[in-house]
């Protein structure tokens, strides 16, 4: 049994993997060295599915298996067929826990190596399998589960991004110590906005394919009335509202200043997010990004709310404050850059501060037409999209090995460390076929030789990487080559060398 180091809330922790887990990589190369916390791999193994064994499975599908069937019939490059295979049901087959609470379906999703369910991460994960719910009822059933999941957590702590399984008989509180006001369901009280987005995507986008609006009960409407509450108190018109965190830590990003409150923020309209998607502490607290995630996803909320409850009231809340976001959006977001010309900026305060950068977690500037908040045509984004993806970001690196986006959240490993997710966001938001050629290319010729994605590689050695396990990560890229051979680019696909 192997000991893995890896990263996810910016301490470096020990991980002896349990029995899942070694089910999860069986039959993988062997691991020859650790160094500088990222896990070194032997590259010898050839294109056998690295799937757990059958019998281990934490969810089956046959919707999902029989999507791996198809796809990989179409394609002819054998290690991109092998590797869609690995991914596609690395959340099923290792994260997933579907059970009944009070009748209802419930469904804990971990984030793979960390024993704890992130509402972002999970939201993220079992988003591809959502186009297949209609084939498979179990799908649907667990997929719901997800739904009701996440409204619970929702209703537990609106500040929190994640929350531990009830049925762990383990739980991993190695955050309760935090100066917050921790509750013991959480892993982690860091406040995000795309916390409280994610659970709404999911549970619109479920809506919109399955029709089944059973999922919009008084645990739906509960949930709603806080990121309502929470998101009006984080625009901090009237005080700083309640929420505050610190942390005893060496590293910079995994705590707040100004005593947990953080930079101050001019109340603008816009909402403050503590927390970046990474789960590293803001610079400027008006997030760019994760205010046009909020904006979408209270339109999404509004539409719920009217067709399924009748909640009109609610719903114009929603409304209301999405038209104040996106107005305070349209003055403060955007910012003349000296090469790039009008851009979008990734954090600002209202105060004129501004911080001109891209992380590669989603929501980022790179990834808003992913998620629907803007549209890939427009022009400040593509000039945007220029920025991020050059050197003129200061998280973007390119070496022997890859070119990509990384972030803070694991510089204390090497600030050359690229995140596949970006990669798969540039391929998500290109309408340039040899651009997301090379895309699907990089992320295959990046895998360290295991047929997974990991949280990041080094630039100049992909065999150097972090997180073993990162079932986001892994589902996302499984999305990416399905969504690109449903849209005909088979042979796009199969001319990859």
């Amino acid at each position: 049994m192997a000991n893995i180091k890896y990263l996810r809330t910016g301490i470096v922790s020990l991980c002896l993997f349990s029995a899942i887990s070694i089910s999860a990589f069986n039959n993988r190369p062997e691991i020859v060295s650790l160094q500088d916390n990222t896990v070194v791999k032997n590259t010898s193994s050839k294109f056998k599915s690295q799937r757990p064994k059958e019998s281990v499975r934490l969810f089956k599908s046959q919707s999902v298996e029989n999507e791996i069937v198809r796809v990989k019939k179409l394609l002819t490059n054998a290690k991109l067929a092998w590797m869609f295979e690995n991914c596609f049901p690395n959340t099923l087959d290792t994260t997933v826990r579907h059970r009944k609470t009070d009748g209802k379906d419930d469904t804990v999703v971990y984030t793979g190596d960390i024993h704890a369910m992130w509402l972002r991460d999970s939201g993220a994960q079992v988003w591809p399998y959502v186009q297949l719910a209609n084939k498979d009822p179990q799908l649907k059933s667990m997929l719901a589960g997800v739904i009701r999941r996440q409204f619970k957590c929702i209703i537990i702590d609106p500040y929190a991004n994640a929350f531990l399984d009830p049925h762990d008989p383990n739980p991993d509180h190695q955050w309760q110590t935090d100066l917050t006001d921790m509750k013991p369901e959480l892993h982690e009280r860091k406040w995000e906005i795309d916390s409280l987005c994610y659970p709404i995507r999911l549970a619109y986008h479920y809506w919109k394919t399955t029709g089944d609006s059973s999922v919009f009960d008084e645990e739906w409407l509960q949930a709603i009335e806080n990121v309502l509450k929470t998101f009006k108190e984080q625009q901090r018109k009237d005080s700083l509202g309640p929420y505050k965190f610190q942390r005893e830590t060496p590293k910079a990003s995994d705590t707040v200043v100004n005593d947990g409150w953080g930079n101050p923020v001019k109340p603008v309209g816009l909402i403050a997010s503590t927390f970046r998607p990474s789960d590293d502490a803001s610079i400027y607290q008006f997030l760019i990004p994760s205010n046009f995630f909020a904006v979408t996803s209270l339109r999404k909320a509004a539409e719920i709310l009217n067709a399924v409850n009748n909640k009109s009231g609610l719903a114009k809340e929603c409304t209301d404050l999405a038209q104040e976001v996106e107005t305070a959006l349209k003055k403060y977001a955007t910012v003349n850059h000296p090469k790039h010309g009008t851009i979008y900026a990734f954090e600002v305060d209202g105060f004129g501060g501004v911080n001109l950068m891209d992380d590669a977690n989603v929501p980022s500037l790179l990834a808003m037409p992913y998620l629907g908040d803007i549209d890939a045509n427009d022009p400040i984004y593509q000039n945007t999209r220029r920025f991020v993806w050059s050197e003129d970001n200061p998280y973007f690196f390119k070496g022997t090995a890859g070119e990509g986006i990384g972030g803070p959240h694991v510089s204390h490993v090497s600030l050359n460390m690229i995140w596949p997710m970006s990669i798969m966001m540039k391929a998500f938001t290109s309408q340039d076929d040899e651009e997301i050629k090379a895309c699907v290319k990089m992320l295959m010729d990046t895998d360290a030789g295991t047929g997974f994605m990991h949280e990041s590689f080094y630039k100049d050695d992909a065999t150097k990487f972090t997180r073993e396990w990162f079932a986001w990560q892994n589902t996302l890229f499984g999305e990416l080559i399905l969504k690109l051979v449903d849209e005909g680019k088979v042979d796009l696909l199969n001319s990859i060398k």
